[in-house]
């Protein structure tokens, strides 16, 4: 029985490669679709936040906060820093 989705994929060879790394049907023909659409640019990631380095302690304290982490009153810029990068 031929594959129903077989007209759908746009680049085959991607979608292949997906299925047999473990995507599902639809997420690699969506991914390799995207790749073979030139008004498309799925492997380009969203905006940058800066380094934490360049975040306030209190910033880095807020967001500390948003994950939860223990003991983070009592923490350095540079221990915030280490705390967030664990996580």
């Amino acid at each position: 029985m031929a594959d129903s989705s077989a007209s759908s994929i746009k680049d085959r060879d991607t979608y292949d490669a997906l299925r047999d790394q473990g995507y599902g049907k639809s997420k690699a023909a969506a991914i390799a679709n995207a790749q073979a659409n030139d008004n498309m640019a799925p492997s380009v990631k969203g905006g940058k936040a800066p380094p934490y380095e360049d975040w306030t302690k209190a910033d880095l304290y807020d967001r500390a906060r948003e994950l939860d982490i223990e003991c983070r009153s009592s923490m350095t810029k540079d221990e915030l820093i280490s705390a967030l990068r664990d996580q």
